[in-house]
């Protein structure tokens, strides 16, 4: 019998509870990738340490495979079912966080989301971006600038928002407008931007799939605070992924996917000016959110 066929070739040895992890491991000792052997060692160690942990029943693991399984199966164009489960266990935004360490003062970032499209249409300053005339009118306006406060001028804001009954547009095909509440502006030389919109609503994440169903077992709600989204880039700048929060949310505190920051808390205020509100279309009074952010160049962001 050769060494092959008893097991006793280079880079093997009997599998057992105890050393189950490190046999694992060993059998990639070949592998040509580095960090892809760094990567799975880690996963493997982890994951073994976890299921000695909870010890679960074979009738639990074939629980755990049917659920990924399902998650995988319901995935489509428009539903990533495995971003949503990420997002529910905080694994998005930790990820995120450790991507976009920057020094303080700079905007924070969050989670992108599933509903972002590319190519959204560019606009002019003061243009309204509810194509439906749907929802309780709102002015956004801000600066974009560097740490020091220097404005940034040509920085470009990709922005896009759920309209006052929590859906985007791609939700409701044929009910919405395309593109509807999506934007792309420009600012100016003093680093300033400004439009119209309408104050956004919280909403639940797609709940009806093996995600859903997972956060009703462990006792979670599946909705998300109120926010717009912005990316906001510019040359020589790292771009930033981020949302702004409506404060009087009820979620804010509880939110599916962790992506709250106390740092992203607007402004959100009525405003009684009659004539600004005739100049905007508007009925008086209205409301209003100033939303300034903060870029950083490549040598300033921090590497960990």
């Amino acid at each position: 019998m050769t060494e092959s066929a008893t097991g006793h070739e280079a880079g093997s040895g009997y599998f057992s509870e105890e050393n189950s992890a490190a046999v694992v491991i060993d059998r990639i000792a070949a592998a040509t990738d580095p960090r892809l052997k760094q990567i799975m060692a880690s996963a493997i160690q982890h994951l073994h340490a976890f299921v000695k942990d909870v010890e679960p029943t074979q009738e639990e693991w074939g629980k755990a495979i049917a659920f990924l399984t399902e998650t995988g199966q319901i995935c489509n164009e428009w539903r990533q079912e495995y971003i949503l489960l990420s997002d529910i266990l905080g694994v998005s935004m930790l990820v995120d966080a450790i991507n976009n360490r920057k020094p303080s003062g700079a905007t924070e970032t969050t989670v992108l989301g599933p509903f972002h499209v590319a190519d959204a249409p560019r606009y002019q300053h003061g243009a309204n971006i509810c194509l439906d005339g749907k929802g309780e009118p709102l002015l956004v306006q801000g600066r974009v600038t560097d740490t020091e406060g220097k404005p940034i001028s040509g920085a470009l804001l990709d922005v896009w928002q759920a309209n006052d009954e929590g859906f985007y547009d791609v939700q409701q095909k044929g009910v919405q407008p395309e593109m509807n509440l999506r934007g792309i502006f420009e600012t100016d030389a003093d680093g300033r931007y400004w439009f119209r919109s309408v104050r956004p609503k919280f909403y639940p994440i797609p709940d009806d799939g093996p995600v859903g169903k997972l956060l009703r077992q462990m006792g979670r709600h599946p909705y998300r605070p109120a926010h717009i989204h912005f990316i906001v880039g510019a040359a020589g700048f790292e771009p930033i992924t981020t949302h702004i929060f409506t404060p009087d949310c009820p979620y804010l505190h509880s939110d599916a996917v962790f992506g709250v920051k106390e740092d992203l808390l607007a402004d959100f205020h009525g405003v009684d000016d009659a004539d600004r509100a005739a100049e905007l279309g508007f009925g008086n009074p209205y409301e209003a959110v100033t939303c300034d952010f903060v870029l950083v160049t490549p040598e300033q962001k921090l590497r960990g």
